[in-house]
């Protein structure tokens, strides 16, 4: 079979290698999957880096979560085990973690509502209780994964405030349903929330950035408002001042959601549930900016790498793009 494979560390178009291996073997537990596609995802690019919590022995393969085919035919969403991931014609997953793909999208659609859009759901509503009528801001909106978070706060009935970086993502911001969007790059940030929220700020916080965004949302959180953080794809993991968090009452809550795969599986199954409701009445659809063939998984990594793109980018196997 056909699988991209990393054999030193680097930036993922330098590293990445398409080569011709043989299928990967399950383990205890584990079942082969047809890849159908893969979504990429910036943990992909840190995978390559060496810079990701995980890392899997060289050579591996990247891409973290697909849709894919069991061998009697279920179309199903999975977390690739590492090092064998999904950027290949076959992968292995953990058969007790498969989730059903939902009918009402596509193949690429379907690969891209797993990680990014359970990171969403755990993060504005089991972390910060995000309630209908209060105000979610929200970084990075027209990327991969705060795309996913302006779809559920607009589900739950939030007004959503998007920070984007540039015209062309104020664009598809506003497309995605953000009822206020800021140009991080030609407007104040901080000025530009206060005055869409009447001084108030923001209830709730969505940060998949970190650095000069984690800065300033300290500065426009609401009375009793909530920071959650998700990542630091700005490469600057910033240090929290935490008496400015009791002097203003506010909250700093951390999310990672791939232990709740572990620390309690039941949560991802339900979150799914729910996730795949809201797809099927078309609450929320993954915005796939990008369909990309197998032999173009390295260009695409390294794009969402130098966070170019819009939305999400998905590796689609050649014969079901030809479909």
């Amino acid at each position: 079979m056909q699988a991209w494979q990393v054999h030193e560390n680097g930036e993922p178009g330098e590293v990445m290698r398409l080569a011709e291996v043989p299928p990967p073997t399950p383990g205890d537990g584990q079942v082969l999957l047809r890849v159908r596609a893969a979504n990429v995802n910036f943990p992909d690019a840190l995978l390559c880096r060496g810079q990701y919590q995980i890392r899997p022995p060289l050579p591996f393969t990247p891409g973290v979560e697909v849709c894919a085919e069991t061998e009697d035919g279920r179309r199903v969403l999975a977390n690739p085990a590492l090092p064998h991931g999904g950027f290949a014609e076959y992968t292995v997953a953990d058969a007790a973690a498969l989730l059903p793909a939902p009918d009402a999208l596509d193949d690429a659609e379907a690969a891209a509502l797993h990680i990014g859009y359970q990171t969403g759901w755990f993060g504005l509503h089991r972390r910060a209780a995000l309630q209908a009528g209060e105000t979610l801001l929200v970084h990075a909106a027209a990327g991969g994964v705060g795309s996913a978070a302006v779809q559920l706060g607009k589900a739950a009935g939030a007004t959503v405030i998007g920070v984007v970086g540039g015209a062309e993502k104020a664009a598809v911001a506003r497309e995605l349903g953000c009822d206020t969007v800021i140009d991080r790059k030609s407007e104040d940030v901080i000025a530009a929330v206060k005055e869409a929220t009447g001084g108030r700020g923001a209830d709730v916080i969505y940060d998949p950035v970190g650095g000069a965004a984690f800065k300033q949302s300290t500065k426009v959180v609401a009375f009793e408002g909530r920071i959650v953080i998700v990542g630091f794809a700005s490469g600057d993991i910033p240090s929290a001042a935490l008496n400015h968090a009791l002097v203003k009452n506010y909250a700093i809550l951390g999310l990672h959601w791939g232990l709740y795969n572990t620390k309690n599986p039941r949560l991802v199954l339900e979150c799914h549930e729910r996730l795949t409701e809201l797809a099927a009445r078309g609450a929320v659809k993954p915005l796939v900016s990008d369909r990309v063939p197998l032999d173009g998984a390295a260009g695409a990594v390294q794009r969402v790498a130098d966070g170019v793109t819009t939305g999400r980018v998905a590796v689609v196997l050649e014969k079901e793009a030809a479909a």
